[in-house]
C-alpha cells in the first residue's frame, strides 16, 4: 500500500516532476530606468524652455532680464551673467543671417527632450517587457543630447569663456537621460530575434525629426523681421579722414565700414568676438575710430567708465601698423589694464604712469610717442570727429558704408542686420584709406 502524496510534497510520482517553478523575469527591472529617463527629459525640457523664453523676449530688440539659476522658476536678473553672455554669443542660435537672432538651439533642445519624454513614457506605460531592441533605440536617442552637451560645454568653456547655469541644468538632465537609457538596456529582456527592426527604428526616428521640424518651422514662420535693422539708425555726415585718425583693421577688401571703439570697453570686446565668429571681418574693409570713454582725455564723460582707455588709444595711434595687435592685447587684458590705471589714479597720479610704462614695455614702438602732445592731439581729433558726426557717447558703434547699425542690432541681430545691409547695397564698395 502506498502513501498518498501530500499537497506540499515535491517528490516525483510516476516519473513526473510536478514541482512549481516561478516564470522567468523578462526585463521588469527596466521600469525604474525608464522613470529616470522621463524625469531627466522633463527637467531638460524645462531648462531649455526657460532659456528659449529668455531668447524670444529679446526679439523686440530691447534689453530684458533673463533667468540664470539652477532652480527653475527663480527670479530673472538684468545684470551681466554667464547666461546673458552665452545667449548673446553666436553659438546660441543657427541661421542668424536669415532670421533676426537666428533659430535658438534651446528651442531644438525643447523638441528633443519632449520627444524623449513621449517615447520613454510610452514604453513605461505600455505594460510590456522592455526588449533589447527597444532599449537599443533608447540609448541611440539619448546619445544625441549627451553628445550636444559635450560639444556645447566645450564651446562655453573654451570659446565663450562663460558658463550658463540653465545650460548646466540641461547638461545634467542629458546625463540623467543617458544613464537611464543605459540602465534600461542592461535590464531589458532578450530581443525576440537577432535581426534589428530597422523599419521600427526608422519610424521612431521620423517621429523625433517631426518634433524638431514642427517647432523649428513654427518659430521661423512667426520670427519678427525689423525693417529698421536694414535702414540703420543715422548716417555719417563727415566720412573723410582729413586728420589721419582712421586705423585700418583686418585684411578684408569688401564693403567699407567704420567701427567706433573703446579699447577697454567690455561691450566692444564682445562685439569684436561676435564679428570674428561670424566671419564679417573678411567681408568688410574695416577702419576703426577710437572713442575712449575715459575722462582723462574725453571731455564728454564726467567719470571714467573705462580708466586707462586714453593711454591705450594713444598707443594704437602711435603705432598704426601694430594697432590691431595692441587692440587684441587690450581686449584680452581689459581688467588688468583698467586696474593699473585705477591704481595710478587712486594714488593721485592722473597720467597713468604705471599703465603707460606697461604699454611701452609690451610694445616698444610706442616709446617716446606715448603721452606726447602730438599724439594727445590725435586722440582729441578722433573725439572731434565723433562730435562732427553727432555720434552718441557710447561704444561700440558700427557704420556699414554710410549707415549706422542700430544699437539694438549689435547683439542678437548683428549677423542678420549686416547681411541685409550688405545685400541691400546700402553702402558703397571702397578701399581702405
Amino acid at each position: 500500500m502506498t502513501t498518498p502524496l501530500a499537497f506540499d510534497d515535491n517528490r516525483p510520482s510516476g516519473g513526473q516532476d510536478y514541482s512549481y517553478s516561478p516564470p522567468p523575469q523578462t526585463g521588469g527591472g527596466g521600469r525604474m530606468p525608464l522613470v529616470v529617463m522621463v524625469v531627466g527629459a522633463l527637467f531638460g525640457a524645462l531648462f531649455s524652455a526657460i532659456s528659449t523664453s529668455d531668447f524670444i523676449s529679446h526679439l523686440d530688440r530691447q534689453v530684458h532680464s533673463i533667468h540664470c539659476s539652477f532652480i527653475p522658476g527663480a527670479a530673472a536678473e538684468i545684470g551681466e551673467s554667464g547666461c546673458r553672455t552665452v545667449m548673446m554669443s553666436p553659438y546660441s542660435s543657427m541661421f542668424r543671417d536669415s532670421l533676426w537672432g537666428g533659430l535658438p538651439i534651446a528651442l531644438l533642445a525643447v523638441a528633443v527632450f519632449a520627444y524623449l519624454v513621449m517615447h520613454a513614457g510610452r514604453l513605461l506605460l505600455a505594460g510590456k517587457p522592455l526588449t533589447k531592441h527597444d532599449s537599443l533605440y533608447l540609448m541611440a536617442a539619448a546619445a544625441l543630447p549627451a553628445l550636444m552637451t559635450i560639444i556645447y560645454a566645450y564651446i562655453a568653456i573654451a570659446e565663450i569663456g562663460a558658463v550658463c547655469k540653465l545650460c548646466v541644468g540641461v547638461y545634467v538632465s542629458s546625463g540623467a537621460v543617458l544613464v537611464g537609457a543605459v540602465l534600461a538596456h542592461l535590464n531589458a529582456a532578450p530581443a525576440p530575434s537577432s535581426q534589428l527592426p530597422m523599419g521600427q527604428f526608422a519610424r521612431q526616428f521620423g517621429e523625433g525629426v517631426l518634433y524638431v521640424a514642427v517647432l523649428a518651422i513654427f518659430y521661423a514662420l512667426f520670427a519678427p523681421a525689423s525693417p529698421k535693422s536694414t535702414q540703420g539708425c543715422g548716417t555719417l555726415v563727415k566720412k573723410d579722414d582729413g586728420s589721419g585718425i582712421f586705423i585700418p583693421m583686418g585684411s578684408g577688401k569688401g564693403t567699407s565700414a567704420v567701427a567706433v571703439v573703446d579699447p577697454l570697453c567690455p561691450a566692444c570686446k564682445g562685439f569684436d568676438e561676435r564679428m570674428r565668429a561670424s566671419g564679417f571681418y573678411r567681408k568688410l574693409a574695416l577702419q576703426s575710430v577710437l572713442f575712449p570713454l575715459d575722462s582723462a582725455c574725453n571731455w564728454m564723460v564726467k567719470d571714467s567708465l573705462h580708466p586707462g582707455a586714453c593711454a591705450v588709444s594713444e598707443a594704437m595711434l602711435c603705432d598704426k601698423d601694430g594697432a590691431e595687435a595692441i587692440l587684441d592685447y587690450a581686449f584680452a587684458n581689459q581688467e588688468n589694464l583698467r586696474a593699473l590705471a585705477k591704481k595710478d589714479r587712486d594714488s593721485g597720479q592722473q597720467n597713468d604712469p604705471k599703465l603707460r610704462a606697461h604699454l611701452e614695455d609690451k610694445f616698444p614702438k610706442v616709446k617716446g610717442c606715448l603721452g606726447s602732445a602730438k599724439i594727445k592731439n590725435q586722440v582729441n581729433k578722433s573725439l572731434k570727429w565723433a562730435v562732427s558726426n553727432a555720434l552718441p557717447v557710447l561704444t561700440p558703434q558700427l557704420f556699414i558704408g554710410d549707415k549706422r547699425v542700430c544699437d539694438e542690432d549689435t547683439d542678437l541681430g548683428l549677423e542678420y542686420t549686416i547681411a541685409r545691409m550688405l545685400e541691400g547695397g546700402g553702402s558703397s564698395p571702397g578701399k581702405r584709406r
